[in-house]
């Protein structure tokens, strides 16, 4: 790639990025992310109730998203959704997760097609299936990325007695599930970009958005929880409501990323499309 051009792409981005409303698209992804976010923690932890988990390991995840009394709130019911098996929830769970989370989705895909400077003509029934499938894909991504770094090593656990694995192998494979997390993140958001717009586009040309959108929302949360824990005054000022107010600025930052990787797949579409034309 010559200087030329990415001096050509860093400029229609740019344009891009101006012209589009992303702050409100986001807000509204942010909104809608909230409301998913209860139902997906029901049908995690109902899952999570099936394995031997350190509820102390529990605890201190908790404590690193929820601070102060939401938190200490969090906890407990989390503390007594996974000391005994809840199977019953997991369908509860999913079906709240699925119908919360595709309104996200549908938003997220209006968010695509403004990028992509298309119009939404498919069906109603069949943009709703496309954004459960969607939504299916979101939480296997979320349960990777936050509980794969935390739950893994009883995971793998339980799969090597099951499965009989050697320990030399069950060994490297938790050393890496950091970087098996990022690469599945990476994959999920591949599927998001490649299915949401109204436009055929091949798979591997969703892999830019998604890189640019997996590093920069990995940077961006170590910032912010950083911020959040040195600098942030969100309890006096919010008081019960900072681990709310947290989560939703949390998610607002989460919906522009995903937004500006979108942008960044939507204006290499149009170069590799003027370039054929």
């Amino acid at each position: 790639m010559s200087i030329r051009t990415i001096r050509l792409f860093s400029k229609k981005l740019i344009d891009q990025i101006k012209a589009d409303p992303i702050p409100d698209l986001a807000a509204t992804l942010a909104f809608y992310f909230i409301l998913a976010i209860f139902p997906l923690m029901i049908f995690v932890l109902a899952g999570v109730s099936l394995f031997d988990i350190d509820t102390e390991e529990v605890s201190m995840m908790i404590s690193q998203f929820f601070p102060g009394e939401i938190g200490d709130a969090f906890t407990n019911i989390v503390l007594n959704t996974i000391g005994t098996p809840q199977i019953g929830l997991l369908s509860i769970g999913f079906l709240g997760t699925l119908w919360s989370a595709s309104n996200a989705i549908n938003s997220f895909i209006r968010s695509v097609n403004r990028a992509y400077n298309i119009e939404e003509t498919r069906h109603f029934l069949k943009l709703r299936g496309t954004a459960v499938l969607l939504t299916i894909a979101m939480v296997i991504l979320i349960i990777v990325t936050l509980a794969l770094p935390v739950f893994g090593n009883v995971i793998l656990d339980g799969l090597e007695n099951f499965l009989r694995i050697p320990s030399e192998v069950v060994s490297v494979v938790s050393n890496l599930r950091w970087v098996v997390a990022f690469v599945v993140m990476i994959a999920s958001l591949m599927v998001l970009y490649w299915i949401s717009p109204n436009e055929k586009i091949q798979f591997r040309h969703a892999l830019p958005g998604a890189i640019v959108a997996t590093i920069g929302w990995q940077l961006i949360s170590f910032l912010f929880s950083i911020y959040v824990s040195n600098f942030g005054n969100f309890e006096s000022t919010y008081g019960p409501l900072a681990g709310i107010i947290i989560l939703m600025f949390w998610f607002f930052i989460t919906g522009i990323i995903l937004i500006i990787g979108a942008e960044v797949n939507a204006t290499i579409h149009q170069m590799k499309k003027k370039m054929t034309t």
